[in-house]
């Protein structure tokens, strides 16, 4: 039954009803919390611990530290920030419920006798006791190291034609559209240097975490007719465009997209339209180089259109078949130029 119900948890929570389910367990979270540390305290023996205390205590330190430095390498590996790898890490650092499963389990097989299955379990549990005093002390210190977050407004009951989230280099320009039409618009951010600077060229820009739904409605995404996503963060922008098409999917998202394969991540989380940021300025850059090579503006014109044509029918392609099903579209030296329609009608074909 434990096994049936950690799998369960697992398919539901990335299933298209985990916001409901949330709503739905939400009155109840309080209950079956006590309700899990209640037993996972009884399932600690004392004894055991009394006896071997300090192996145990070393078995916990070890364990905690192999974990999280492997944590905070894979994070590290996916290109994750230093700050955010420790985060994960530290809070990752502790042993799973599912721990529990897999003892009683190896136990009642005969893989573990009683007294190996309670040190065990006294591991888990005291790695879970420790985990909220070493994040406490992370905190602690980060906050230390990082400036302070008081006295910035946070936002509440804001509301405006559009949401802006994040407001560094991106989020700067695109809202001069909007400002230059004369729209009120919502601002948020996390960073607190960016909202000093913007404090000072009298931007009305409030502290708040975009990724988090409570902060989303106290910044007006219930009143948004649109909603621009401009993080820095490819992860974040992907967990906002989730939160924001699922809470208010007639609410039009657009997204600022840090590479090809993020924007794929975002056509699949609903997003309205997703701009890679570099792809603006390097259309600009190849005009202007056949510019100065003396090609005319009728032809250079009729270039970009083509390149516009083929990248669409990429990302197509990537989309269904992965993030090396467009190199076919890709212009290569020595390559033939492709069109976006030879590949259209040669998958038409069959081909």
């Amino acid at each position: 039954m434990a096994m049936g119900a950690f799998v369960a948890g697992v398919m539901l929570s990335e299933s298209s009803y985990r916001h409901q389910l949330e709503a739905d367990i939400e009155p109840f979270r309080g209950v079956l919390l006590g309700l899990f540390f209640l037993a996972v305290g009884m399932s600690l023996r004392l004894d055991v611990v009394a006896m071997h205390g300090w192996a145990i205590a070393g078995y916990v330190a070890a364990y905690m530290i192999a974990k999280a430095a492997v944590i905070y390498a894979v994070a590290r590996a996916t290109k994750a920030p230093h700050a955010e790898g420790v985060e994960r890490a530290v809070l990752m650092a502790q042993g799973g419920e599912f721990a529990f499963v897999l003892y009683a389990a190896a136990a009642s097989a005969g893989l573990i006798d009683t007294e190996q299955n309670a040190i065990f379990t006294a591991v888990v549990v005291l790695s879970m006791l420790v985990t909220p005093v070493v994040v406490a002390m992370t905190t602690l210190i980060r906050r230390r190291l990082s400036p302070s977050t008081s006295g910035y407004e946070t936002p509440e009951g804001l509301g405006g034609a559009a949401l802006v989230i994040g407001f560094g280099r991106v989020g700067q320009i695109a809202s001069q559209f909007l400002f230059a039409r004369g729209y009120e618009i919502s601002i948020i951010d996390t960073d607190v240097e960016m909202i000093d600077v913007a404090r000072d060229m009298e931007f009305e820009v409030y502290y708040g975490d975009g990724t988090r739904l409570d902060i989303l409605h106290a910044a007006g995404l219930g009143a948004a007719n649109v909603v621009l996503v401009c993080v820095d963060k490819a992860e974040d922008a992907t967990r906002i465009t989730q939160l924001v098409t699922a809470e208010f999917p007639q609410v039009p998202v657009i997204v600022r997209a840090v590479d090809r394969r993020h924007s794929i991540d975002l056509v699949k989380a609903g997003a309205s339209l997703q701009v890679r940021e570099t792809f603006e300025s390097a259309m600009v850059l190849g005009a202007a180089a056949l510019d100065r090579l003396g090609v005319s503006q009728a032809e250079i014109a009729g270039i970009e259109a083509q390149l516009r044509e083929r990248d669409a029918a990429r990302s197509q392609l990537e989309l269904e078949g992965g993030i090396h099903a467009g190199r076919v579209l890709f212009h290569g030296r020595g390559r033939r130029a492709v069109r976006a329609t030879d590949v259209t009608e040669e998958r038409d074909r069959g081909g």
